[in-house]
């Protein structure tokens, strides 16, 4: 009973770095291409226009990518000890913190890509740096 709600809990640990590592990779690629309300990295300076949206989109993709791929291998670490708990319930119980971690690192993914957008948007979502032409 103890190593199957063990396999359960690494699932669903294993979750949320999986998803960030997915949406990672494809708002890198495949960014949605309109700003709109309902999909996509939304806040007020990444909905100026096409320009920061598309931005927003591959930074937040760039940093969610990242986060997922260490989230991932220490997801597994943690949980692992989870085993060292005498009972399912503690073992539950020390699982929840992961989760929380977990979900903490993507909510603060916001800090880098606002940053970002700072740095190379003027508050009217004009780039601050013409890039060089070739």
């Amino acid at each position: 009973m103890k190593v199957g709600m063990w396999v359960l809990m690494l699932i669903c640990n294993l979750l949320i770095p999986a998803v960030a590592i997915w949406y990672g990779r494809r708002f890198q690629a495949n960014p949605p291409r309109e700003p709109n309300g309902v999909f996509g990295y939304r806040t007020t300076r990444s909905m100026k226009n096409r320009d920061t949206w598309n931005f927003a989109q591959r930074k937040m993709g760039q940093v969610w990518g990242r986060r997922g791929l260490v989230m991932l291998p220490l997801a597994v670490v943690c949980q692992g000890l989870t085993l060292l708990c005498p009972t399912v319930d503690g073992m539950c119980l020390w699982s929840l913190p992961i989760t929380v971690v977990e979900v903490a690192l993507l909510l603060l993914s916001m800090i880098p890509v606002e940053r970002a957008l700072k740095e190379n948007f003027d508050e009217n979502g004009r780039r601050r740096y013409k890039e060089d032409l070739p």
